[in-house]
Formats: C-alpha cells, sequence, structure tokens
C-alpha cells in the first residue's frame, strides 16, 4: 500500500532537497538502507499515532524557519568542569575550538573522515540501533537523519573514561539545517560520561546509538537552549547488555519546537535504564518527550522521571511506553510525568503506557498536572520571602525529582545553577 497522498508529497520535497554525503566507504549501503526507510514510511504527520501531540510540519519543511542568533552564553553549562570539547558550529566540526580527544583516554572518530578507518565496531552500529527502534513505531526523521547526516561522534571507550566528553554544538546561522549522527559503544567494564551543550542551528536533527556491553555503565547529560526560535528532533537509541547502565538526563529550556525520542532496550539481565527530563518554557514553546523502554530480559530495572514547568501559553508533550515481553520477568519499571501550570494559558498533553507479558513484575505509571500550591506559596511569602522569589524555590523543588537522576554531583549543580539563572532571567 502506497503512502497517503500528501505525506508522499512532503517526503519527496524533504528528500530533494538533501544530498547524501559522497563517500563510497562502508556507510554507503548503510545509508541507502535509511534512505529506503525513509522512502517506505514517509515522513511524520498528525495523522501518525505518536505525533497527535505535536506538529512536525516545519521538521519536514524543505527549508529550516530561519532563527535568531543570541551570543553565548556568559556562564554556560558545564563551563566549571574539567571535560573534553568537541564543538560543532551549525553541524560543521570546529577543530580549532575543539580539545584533542586523545585527552579523554578513549577512541574517537568523526564520521566524515571515518570512511578510510578500520571502524568494524562502528561498521556493525551505525545505522543498526535506528533500524531496531522502527519496531512497532516508526521514526522516520532518525531514518532520514542516518541516511542523511553530514558528521558526528564514532566513540569506543573500552576502560573507566576520567573526563567526560562535551559536545558542543553553536548556532551561528540564522538558516542552519544541522544532521548530525554519533555512535558509541562502551565495552564490558568501561564507564563514559558525555555531554550536550548548545542550540546546535536554526533546525537540528540529532540521532546517538548507544551499544553498552556487559557491565558497562553509560552517562549522559544535556543542556538544550538557549535560542528560542530553533526547532529540534533528537533521537536517541540504546541497547544494554547484561548488568548494564544507562543513564540520560535532559534540560531544556527555550526552544520553538523541541521532539525528544529515546528508544531504549534492556536485553541482558539484570540491566538498568534511567531516562529523566526537567523543562522549562513559555509562549510559543512546544516540548515534547517520546520513550519507548523495551524489557527483553530477566530482573531489570526502568525509571522514566519527566518534569515540565509551563506559562504563557507553553505546551509539554509526554508519551511513554514500558514494554514487558514475555519471560522478562522480575521488570521493575516505574514511570511519572509531571507539569507544573504557572497559568492557565499553559497545555500538557500525556500519554502513560504499559504493556505487559510476563506475570512477575512491578511496573507502574503515573502522569499528573497541577497549578503552585497557595498555600505553600503564602507559607514562603509570610516569612518574608518576595512572591517571584518563593515561586522560584517552588518550582525548582517540583523539579528536584528529574535533577536527582543525574549520577554526578557536580553535574546535578550545574544543572540547578543553570536552572535557577533562566528563572531569574524570566522573573515578572
Amino acid at each position: 500500500m502506497g503512502l497517503p497522498q500528501a505525506k508522499l508529497t512532503a517526503t519527496e520535497a524533504r528528500l530533494a532537497a538533501l544530498a547524501m554525503p559522497v563517500q563510497s566507504g562502508w556507510t554507503r549501503p548503510l545509508r541507502e538502507a535509511a534512505l529506503a526507510r525513509v522512502q517506505q514510511m514517509g515522513l511524520p504527520g498528525r495523522r501518525d499515532e505518536y505525533w497527535r501531540f505535536t506538529r512536525s510540519d516545519e521538521l519536514n519543511s524543505a527549508a529550516p524557519v530561519p532563527a535568531g542568533v543570541r551570543p553565548p552564553a556568559e556562564n554556560a553549562t558545564f563551563e566549571e568542569l574539567d571535560r573534553v570539547r568537541i564543538v560543532f558550529v551549525d553541524g560543521v566540526f570546529d577543530p580549532e575550538a575543539s580539545d584533542d580527544p586523545a585527552q579523554a583516554g578513549l577512541e574517537i572518530s568523526r564520521l566524515a573522515e571515518a570512511e578510510g578507518q578500520d571502524l568494524s565496531w562502528a561498521v556493525d552500529l551505525y545505522g543498526t540501533l535506528e533500524a531496531r527502534g522502527q519496531t512497532p513505531v516508526p521514526r522516520p526523521l532518525a531514518a532520514l537523519n542516518t541516511a542523511f547526516a553530514t558528521d558526528g561522534v564514532l566513540i569506543r571507550a573500552t576502560g573507566r573514561v576520567g573526563k567526560p566528553v562535551n559536545l558542543v554544538y553553536r548556532h551561528c546561522d540564522e538558516t542552519s539545517d544541522a544532521i548530525l549522527h554519533h555512535v558509541i559503544r562502551v565495552e564490558s567494564g568501561a564507564d563514559l560520561t558525555v555531554l550536550e551543550t548548545g542550540p546546535a542551528a536554526a533546525r537540528f536533527n540529532k540521532v546517538m546509538e548507544v551499544d553498552v556491553a556487559d557491565g558497562g555503565a553509560f552517562h549522559h547529560v544535556r543542556s538544550q537552549g538557549r535560542d528560542h526560535d530553533r526547532r529540534a528532533a533528537t533521537h536517541i537509541f540504546a541497547r544494554l547488555g547484561e548488568e548494564s547502565i544507562f543513564k540520560s538526563f535532559t534540560l531544556t529550556m527555550n526552544g520553538a519546537l523541541t521532539r525528544n525520542e529515546v528508544v531504549i532496550e534492556l536485553t541482558g539481565d539484570e540491566g538498568v535504564a534511567h531516562v529523566a527530563g526537567a523543562c522549562m518554557g513559555d509562549g510559543a514553546f512546544h516540548h515534547d518527550d517520546t520513550v519507548f523502554i523495551t524489557h527483553d530480559a530477566v530482573n531489570c530495572e526502568s525509571r522514566q522521571v519527566f518534569k515540565k514547568v509551563l506559562r504563557k501559553g507553553a505546551t509539554g508533550v509526554f508519551q511513554g511506553k514500558i514494554l514487558v515481553k514475555e519471560g522478562a520477568q522480575k521488570t521493575d519499571g516505574y514511570q511519572i510525568s509531571q507539569s507544573l501550570l504557572l497559568d492557565e494559558e499553559a497545555n500538557f498533553l500525556a500519554k502513560p503506557e504499559l504493556e505487559i507479558y510476563a506475570d512477575d513484575v512491578a511496573c507502574s505509571h503515573g502522569s499528573t498536572s497541577g497549578a503552585i500550591d497557595e498555600d505553600a506559596l503564602f507559607y514562603l511569602r509570610s516569612r518574608g520571602v518576595p512572591k517571584a522569589e518563593a515561586q522560584d524555590m517552588m518550582v525548582l523543588s517540583f523539579l528536584a525529582e528529574a535533577i536527582e537522576e543525574i549520577e554526578s554531583e557536580a553535574v546535578r549543580d550545574e544543572v540547578s545553577a543553570s536552572l535557577a539563572a533562566w528563572l531569574e532571567r524570566h522573573r515578572r
């Protein structure tokens, strides 16, 4: 059965505006397979089940909507941490602004320069987890990325890495349209932390594929911002082995349209997967977290903790699913999504789901939405705290459960400081 005409037209227009990188090496057949997936699925639309709450037009269009550029923040998130920076400006690697990757003590290569290198581990992964993540829910923007990504990093950790790798994204061109694809392999017993910061481009499409071997640990923290006009669609596809750990936290402040998708497979016994997010937005702000976690092994744990603070017409979306396959006994799955609406104009749309085919599990999900607790606000004000500061204190307290999912205390402090600074800038 062919695609509906509207979807076919949008897909053809988007593909016509793109050119596959001129490469004759190992990525070529993988890119062509991804292109075939896009052509078969078509780009997303409002008739698609998991796009009912989020308009995809501006992510599908042949050219991005121009986005104003702000000067770099004076105290950007993670600036005080000892880290190895890999900098991309509007999706183009900037060697002069980047640190020497050798400082990290692991294998780092650029996707744009990987064709002639012996990277058998990357050959086995590029596009593989993305393709697996297309079932049962199609994710065509991720397949589009695999086909047309112009650059990215290929990282392989074989031991405990002392410094985090910080992928820094800078936005300088009001019409930039960046497509980056990262592939990460954490070998058995290895431990890696990856940080991401910056607005990246006027429109940003990013895929990160993460394969964590038995006993490995991957920690991921990103801060999305800070240009308010930007549009972004990001995807994380992760596969976890036995006794492995995957933890990801996302802080989002500003942005006209942001959709973050996370797809995780727990394939080894006693794996742990935590995904969390804190978002704050006002005005023309639409933020969508869509998460799909599959338990396909025994005695695994997953947590989804998402908090959104919205006002002045901002919209927040959460779609989260826990799928427990037959035989995945002793599963511990937890999911919570909550929003704090600071006025009557803000909106929160939630679709929590559980699908369970095992009988010895402990799974729960919940979603709530509410306003500031007036009694608690009165309590603070009666003790001399100004109203605006009291409200900020309550907002930070509301977001604390999500922030606590960050493993590193130093990184938690950086995230909390960024939130406090955002609140102070937007205080009315």
